[in-house]
């Protein structure tokens, strides 16, 4: 029986190779002409008869797979092990506990960051907090003080917003000049989410704000207590408490169990588990907010404190020096994609340069194109060989256009790190490797 099984299906397959093998010979006119005509391809290296990926079967095809109860909170990939968020002691402060780690932006599809790749900073380390211990402190300038439990914050009407969190230090590294060659360390301070929680506008509904309340004190309950100030108008536009990030709760480096959401604006106002909001007259000028999170001028060394939004700006993923073209040939087809986003409000069009900066062409906008969110862009270039130098420029529909390196720092000097939207560019060499460069006009 087990003999005559075996023969059978030895027999079945060489018959299926030979299959096959015919098929690629009878389709091999067709397959050059179809790859000649295709938009985007990626070089073809080894011929389909000839490949053991398509001639054999694989070990995945002929046993059984893993069961639904091998791992109840799924998990990537053994095989993109590679994409992580990724750390610096060049951007620590001493330890790990106050530092950054930032996203693998690089390696991303859509506008949406996975919870696990969302970019992290912390002032004091990451506090493991029992929601049910946990409270909402309002109180201040408000007619009825209030603190929510949990359940009782999860009561309020709740709403699901897409919106991207930078960090007002991305592309702080680049404040001279490139200090990293990668994108993920120059540009990857940020992440995109779909964030469900309440609008504060809806809270204090409920409480009422006193007419000299023109300030919002946001303070969390880690070991730092992390502590910002939002104006008051900013609180009753679009301010959120969210509980939940792209359809599950707050992980905790993300601030579990509620954090503070200011869309748009700086990612340090976005207070993470957010114990209590107090309401006044004037700023509370907490340490994040003097010390540290403003700029010098350049012309009177004044420091701009109340800037809050994140300006407009974008990034080219692909090329970038972790996904290089030196795999392509003179005459590949290429898709060049990126990108953008404003804190002012939502990205109207990215231009692309081949040769920083001197001559644009327009990119197209990909996928959903929402306000104060991650915005794709995408070109179709047909790849010739020779250097370039590779930039974007995003604009907005608040009318603001992302500046020139050197427009910026006629504005705001050399020496801030906060802030910095000035264009960036791409050195392609003729190999195709990509090196991170600084054009200023």
């Amino acid at each position: 029986m087990n003999k005559s099984m075996n023969v059978s299906e030895n027999v079945e397959t060489t018959e299926e190779q030979s299959s096959r093998r015919d098929f690629f010979k009878k389709t091999a006119a067709y397959s050059v002409s179809a790859l000649a005509a295709a938009s985007v391809m990626a070089p073809v290296k080894v011929k389909a008869e000839d490949d053991p990926a398509i001639m054999e079967e694989q070990p995945w095809a002929t046993n059984w797979g893993k069961p639904v109860t091998y791992n109840l909170y799924g998990q990537p990939s053994p095989y993109e092990s590679n994409v992580t968020r990724r750390t610096t002691e060049l951007l620590s402060s001493g330890n790990m506990k106050a530092s950054i780690a930032v996203t693998p932006i690089q390696d991303l599809s859509g506008i949406i960051t996975p919870n696990g790749l969302f970019f992290n900073r912390h002032h004091g380390g990451t506090p493991e907090i029992d929601p049910n211990m946990h409270r909402l402190m309002i109180h201040g300038l408000v007619e009825k003080p209030l603190v929510l439990t949990m359940d009782q914050l999860k009561r309020y009407p709740n709403v699901s917003r897409i919106h991207f969190i930078e960090c007002p230090a991305n592309s702080g590294p680049e404040w001279r000049n490139p200090q990293f060659p990668s994108i993920q360390f120059s540009k990857g301070f940020m992440s995109c989410a779909e964030w469900t929680g309440v609008y504060l506008k809806d809270i204090l509904k409920d409480l009422g704000i006193k007419p000299e309340a023109r300030w919002m004190l946001a303070e969390g309950g880690d070991s730092s207590h992390m502590g910002r100030t939002v104006p008051i108008d900013k609180v009753l536009d679009d301010a959120m408490v969210v509980w939940g990030q792209n359809g599950e709760a707050l992980r905790p480096e993300q601030g579990y169990p509620i954090r503070l959401l200011v869309p748009g604006w700086e990612g340090n106002l976005c207070v993470k588990w957010l114990a209590r909001l107090e309401f006044a007259s004037e700023p509370f000028y907490c340490k994040e907010e003097t010390a540290k999170y403003t700029a010098l001028t350049k012309h009177d060394g004044k420091a701009i404190q109340h800037f809050y939004a994140n300006e407009v700006n974008s990034v080219i993923t692909s090329p970038c020096p972790e996904k290089p073209w030196t795999d392509l040939k003179k005459g590949d087809v290429v898709e060049i994609e990126g990108l953008a986003w404003s804190g002012m409000g939502t990205i109207e069009g990215v231009d692309l340069s081949f040769d920083g900066g001197k001559n644009w062409v327009e990119a197209s906008l990909k996928g959903l194109v929402l306000p104060q969110s991650w915005t794709r862009f995408s070109f179709i270039h047909k790849y010739d060989g020779k250097p370039l130098f590779l930039s974007s420029r995003a604009r907005d529909d608040a009318g603001y256009v992302q500046p020139s390196v050197k427009q910026e720092r006629d504005a705001v000097g050399v020496e801030g790190v906060y802030h910095r939207n000035g264009i960036h560019t791409w050195e392609v060499t003729e190999k195709g490797e990509v090196k991170n460069v600084q054009i200023l006009s």
